[in-house]
């Protein structure tokens, strides 16, 4: 098939390129690698699957030069006239939607942020599906979009209606432009609530890798809620697999038994999915942050603090249905996860 992966100089975008790229599919990259972190990382990343980041200019293909089946195009998802250019001119079979503006707390703070990479960017991609004939959108959701939720695990069951981020409304905001895209035009979608993922070339936004950072500076880092939280971290490659699985399988294709008087908030008579991709395992912070201090071989300094704005307590992933319908394995657990991240941690940045 021929691929289109946006978000490929982002953290689980990259990870996919690097899967797929051993694979007989056509792969094309986008990216529009702003400055929401360290761009270096994300250059880094591409250097990593080939793509000469000297050579990159806005709206031009480059060739990777250690893979022959994949390309990369730098490219705002916003730009609806070159995204619309790019859908009707490579033909694309599949498309895999990662590229967004990701953080919780930075949508505090940058709302308007979201509103156009979020809701305006997925517009531009739901549009190009229409009018290209994609045989399957898979997209990135976010557990943050169960918000205020309190019942454990979350399930892709329960209704997600009161976010507490701009981040998570916009992402819940997708599910239901996704919905109304695969009901009015017959496009299969496939939604994914990512739960913490983390690895080796992960977010500096996310703790895991600023925790690393100030342990291995001997800086303190700053625990919030006083360490009383838990999330259901998952690695990287786990998820990377569930979605080679999801890729590789037939897309949704409409619930038959599925009620209006009792709907189903994660399928629908429409051809439309929602799954929950995590570890199913919680983890309590303090326990996290003890994996880091081993993998490491320092103790951290601990400055306590009170929940953050827009932060949930705790996460915990229900997913049956993945395992179900694509036999879904996470089995990395957060001793080695960790280990692994520490590891290409001191060897990226020479610590």
């Amino acid at each position: 098939m021929k691929i289109l992966i946006t978000g490929t100089a982002g953290f689980i975008g990259f990870h996919l390129v690097k899967k797929l790229v051993n694979s007989e599919h056509e792969i094309i990259g986008l990216d529009n690698i702003n400055d929401y972190y360290d761009v270096n990382l994300k250059y880094g990343r591409l250097e990593e699957t080939g793509i000469n980041s000297k050579k990159i200019e806005y709206n031009k293909f480059v060739q990777s030069d250690l893979y022959p089946n994949y390309s990369f195009i730098k490219l705002n998802l916003e730009d609806k006239e070159n995204i619309k250019f790019l859908f009707e001119n490579e033909k694309f079979v599949v498309v895999c939607h990662l590229a967004a503006q990701a953080g919780v707390r930075y949508s505090i703070t940058h709302p308007y942020s979201y509103i156009q990479s979020n809701i305006v960017g997925f517009l531009n991609i739901l549009e190009s599906c229409r009018y290209n004939n994609i045989k399957h959108l898979v997209y990135a959701s976010s557990s943050s979009v169960y918000g205020l939720n309190k019942k454990m695990p979350f399930s892709t069951q329960d209704n997600v209606d009161h976010p507490i981020s701009l981040y998570a409304s916009s992402k819940k905001s997708n599910e239901l432009m996704a919905h109304t895209y695969s009901y009015l035009y017959n496009i299969p979608t496939t939604g994914l609530r990512f739960f913490t993922v983390y690895g080796p070339w992960g977010r500096p936004d996310m703790a895991y890798f600023k925790f690393t950072k100030s342990i291995l500076d001997d800086r303190p880092i700053n625990v919030y809620n006083y360490g009383d939280m838990q999330r259901d971290f998952t690695y990287v490659d786990d998820v990377v697999d569930g979605l080679i699985k999801i890729l590789d399988n037939e897309p949704p294709s409409g619930n038959s038994d599925w009620s209006g008087e009792k709907p189903d908030p994660s399928s629908s008579t429409a051809p439309y999915r929602v799954y929950n991709i995590g570890n199913n395992n919680p983890v309590n912070l303090i326990d996290f942050i003890n994996a880091i201090e081993k993998a490491t071989g320092k103790e951290a300094k601990k400055n306590y603090k009170p929940l953050q704005p827009g932060d949930v307590i705790s996460t915990w992933a229900d997913i049956d249905n993945l395992i179900k319908d694509f036999n879904y394995e996470p089995n990395t657990p957060v001793e080695k996860g960790i280990k692994k991240f520490v590891g290409w941690y001191r060897n990226f940045y020479n610590v």
